[in-house]
């Protein structure tokens, strides 16, 4: 049990003022954190029993579907990482050692688990697993926000699973599933949680899944199709527009129009020609990694989604072409470069967005120009084929299903990866199938912030006065507040009792007079543990205590 008449961490009166984030301030004055240095906090008891309720319900449900939990170290040998040539990634952490040795402070832990388990894999009669680990990761983080949303030093649940074949991953896949909503569901979590498509990141070329919870403070923007329950991040969401005011009927005369040069931008353009924003285009250039030019066009109240539209390229960067670059290749200035005369060494890509524009804005090549009333069927060459490389907003469409997605903002709190053989393949990680053929073990991933997670919870359930736990997670099950001296044995009793049935008790058993009941009323519910227990001369009187449960009302209960 806690008691509070000796507990070192006291709440303040005030919530400090540090970010949008109302939770973390709540946080703050109620002792559950204090920062050590930029995005790196220190714990204290009352968080670390969230975290550790956490856990237990992680551990649990991964144990229960026949996942198994190791330990894996926080350094691992500079040569491992030269294997898979992520050496060099400047988001984690190097740490020099006597002589020459380097060693990584581990920010995952794929290159550790394939030399573990590569000995326990060899035949297809072995049988496909996932081992799991939960502890501390750390990250020189360059996208560190929100105070509690992104960390260098975090908490997280890593799993890693092996399979001898897709077929295997797929059925393994809805296993997996299932454990996250069921973690979900014991947090509180699942009615608000999308399992979202999103980009796949330095771990794969495909799209990794991802679990979102909806929140007001976010991180990631979501669409979400409600016929179909599909989700996407906005980096990879397909999407289709509105075309009901882009396509007119008739085909005005093509007119081309002389200005100053310092009309480049859409607003001024806007003003300029009279034309509305949905009638303009813009051109993008782009160099890939293999040096190909890249030409993109799209609306030009859109931006281009650059990891969209280098699935569609089929390369692994792309860079914005320098002016110098533009003028190599299409022979005018990158502000006034458009689509029309290209060489046949440019690549050139079309957004969707355009496709049933009518009479719209473009540049021409030729500075200080720009034409409007352009029509692909009468000025332009239609291309053979449009593309979706735009970044999705709101009132688009589902490709799929042509319905306009439900916008949320989100903040992830899992994430699924399809490593398939990156990994195992540096490490000649192989099986021998039935055929005694050499084959490459499948892979994959599973992780969980286990630390961001309790932000999300925290964030979720903020309230004006605290933070309602789920129950399942809250730092205590029990809230005693004892008025008077004399009553303090029958509280102890109580709370003794309570934990001999397996209940974790808060004693505020403080008696100075500065702290009456307002205050200790106030902390419980900044605490905000779901039971509130009141032992006073008042209710000793009629030979019981007080107990109110979170969101009933009060009761007098008899000893």
């Amino acid at each position: 049990m806690i008691k509070l008449s000796n507990f070192p961490f006291k709440t303040l009166k005030t919530r400090p003022k540090v970010s949008d984030n109302i939770s973390t301030s709540i946080l703050l004055q109620a002792w559950f954190i204090r920062q050590t240095m930029a995005w790196v906090y220190s714990y204290t008891t009352l968080w670390q029993r969230v975290i550790e309720n956490i856990k237990k319900i992680t551990r649990e449900e991964l144990n229960n579907y026949g996942c198994y939990e190791t330990y894996m170290p926080w350094l691992s040998p500079r040569e491992i990482w030269d294997k898979t040539w992520r050496w060099d990634i400047e988001d984690y952490f190097k740490v020099d050692a006597h002589g020459d040795k380097q060693y990584r402070l581990n920010p995952t832990h794929e290159e550790i688990v394939v030399p573990l388990m590569q000995d326990f894999i060899g035949s297809y009669k072995d049988s496909e697993t996932c081992v799991y680990q939960i502890k501390d990761k750390y990250r020189n983080e360059k996208r560190a926000k929100s105070w509690l949303l992104r960390w260098r030093d975090f908490i997280m649940k890593d799993a890693y699973s092996f399979h001898l074949t897709n077929e295997g991953f797929e059925e393994y896949y809805e296993w997996m599933k299932k454990i996250y909503m069921s973690i979900f569901e014991r947090l509180w979590l699942w009615k608000d949680t999308y399992i979202t498509v999103a980009d796949g990141w330095v771990f794969t070329d495909k799209y990794s899944h991802e679990f979102q919870t909806v929140l007001p403070i976010w991180e990631d923007t979501i669409y979400i199709d409600d016929t179909t329950w599909e989700s996407f991040n906005q980096e990879v969401a397909p999407s289709k527009i509105w075309i009901e005011n882009i396509s007119d009927i008739e085909m005005f005369e093509k007119q081309d129009i002389e200005h100053d040069s310092s009309i480049v931008w859409v607003e001024a353009l806007e003003k300029l020609l009279g034309v509305p924003v949905i009638k303009t285009t813009k051109t993008l250039f782009f160099v890939a990694d293999d040096n190909r030019f890249v030409v993109a066009s799209l609306r030009g109240d859109y931006e281009v989604n650059t990891i969209k539209l280098r699935q569609i390229v089929w390369c692994n960067s792309l860079l914005m072409a320098s002016e110098e670059m533009v003028k190599k290749y299409i022979w005018t200035n990158i502000w006034f470069a458009w689509i029309i005369n290209l060489p046949d060494s440019v690549e050139l890509y079309i957004d969707d967005s355009v496709e049933w524009m009518t009479n719209f804005e473009t540049w021409t090549n030729r500075d200080n120009h720009h034409s409007i009333n352009v029509n692909f069927w009468r000025d332009l060459t239609i291309p053979d084929r449009f593309y979706d490389f735009k970044d999705a907003k709101i009132w688009d469409k589902n490709p799929s299903t042509w319905i306009i997605y439900r916008v949320e903002k989100a903040s992830e709190v899992w994430n699924i990866f399809p490593l398939e053989t990156k990994y195992t393949k540096p490490f000649w990680m192989k099986f021998t199938d039935e055929n005694n053929t050499e084959q490459d073990v499948i892979m994959w991933c599973y992780g969980i912030g286990i630390s961001r997670l309790m932000w999300v919870i925290a964030e979720y359930y903020m309230t004006e006065n605290g933070i309602a736990w789920p129950e399942s997670v809250a730092p205590a099950d029990y809230y005693i507040i004892v008025i008077w001296e004399e009553n303090l044995e029958k509280a102890n009793e109580m709370a003794i009792k309570l934990e001999q049935e397996w209940k974790s008790v808060i004693l505020d058993d403080r008696m100075s007079k500065k702290i009456g009941f307002g205050q200790k009323a106030g902390d419980s519910e900044l605490f905000w543990i779901p039971n509130r227990v009141v032992i006073s001369p008042k209710t000793v009187e009629q030979w019981g205590y007080e107990l109110t449960i979170r969101g009933k009302e009060s009761q007098l209960i008899k000893f």
